[in-house]
């Protein structure tokens, strides 16, 4: 089996691993993995298959993306970690705990619950797909035919991130986008009413985001009887990014 591509900061057996959240890439989550690896972790930022310098594959859905999980911690010999995801990422990392919860000490879930949500990203998606390397020479001229598709300039930045050099004058995608576009209801997919993790999870919901409402507690406690939820002032989905004080802020108040 492939082993995903990752970035390891710090050493020693206290792991926490980093998944990242859709379109994204371990890259995002650099600066947070600097502040952790100086409180004495090791941090792993992983980049999920079809995303970042991971493989490319056709096959895609949170059972393959767990098994790809499972493989790299088996790969590095980390039996216990403790485990943190954002948005598919949370969701991949809550179907691979209701799977292997040997292997978790605590399941931190950013802005993501266990229910299904539509579809929603098919017009980034196709932004992304009508980028044209023959013609785009340029972060510029990509971003201004982006703008077409997604006019949040935040979003765009975000996005953007995906952009690298194939060689000179020649740009390229890291993600997969052929696959990926083809993925948006699996992405949303919810857990199976009978996966269920007993340990220590903490939900994390950026207040001005929509991705966790209130009603979202029955069904957290549902698949997470022993879950904590909390929330980050000033932040939307992104909240790692958006208010990275507050996130940080509220993760070391509760693990470990």
């Amino acid at each position: 089996m492939k082993l995903l591509h990752s970035l390891i900061l710090g050493s020693g057996q206290r792991h926490l691993i980093v998944l990242h959240g859709f379109l994204g890439m371990g890259d995002n989550w650099k600066s947070h993995a600097k502040h952790w690896e100086s409180q004495g972790w090791c941090v792993h930022l992983i980049d999920q298959r079809n995303h970042g310098r991971s493989f490319w594959s056709t096959a895609f859905n949170y059972s393959i993306l767990a098994k790809d999980l499972k493989a790299y911690l088996d790969h590095y010999e980390i039996q216990k970690c403790t485990l943190l995801g954002h948005s598919m990422g949370g969701k991949t990392a809550m179907f691979f705990a209701s799977q292997n919860p040997e292997y978790i000490t605590q399941l931190l879930v950013a802005d993501i619950a266990p229910k299904a949500y539509p579809a929603h990203h098919q017009q980034i998606l196709n932004g992304l797909a009508s980028l044209d390397f023959s013609i785009l020479k340029s972060r510029t001229q990509a971003d201004q035919e982006l703008s077409n598709f997604v006019p949040e300039v935040g979003v765009r930045q975000f996005l953007l991130k995906n952009l690298y050099w194939i060689k000179k004058e020649q740009l390229g995608l890291r993600i997969n986008i052929e696959t990926l576009k083809a993925v948006g209801e699996i992405v949303g997919e919810g857990l199976e009413s009978h996966q269920k993790f007993d340990g220590p999870t903490l939900f994390l919901r950026g207040v001005l985001s929509g991705y966790i409402s209130d009603q979202d507690r029955l069904i957290l406690h549902h698949h997470f009887p022993n879950y904590a939820l909390k929330d980050v002032e000033k932040a939307g989905h992104w909240l790692h990014a958006e208010n990275p004080t507050a996130f940080l802020n509220s993760i070391e108040s509760w693990w470990v």
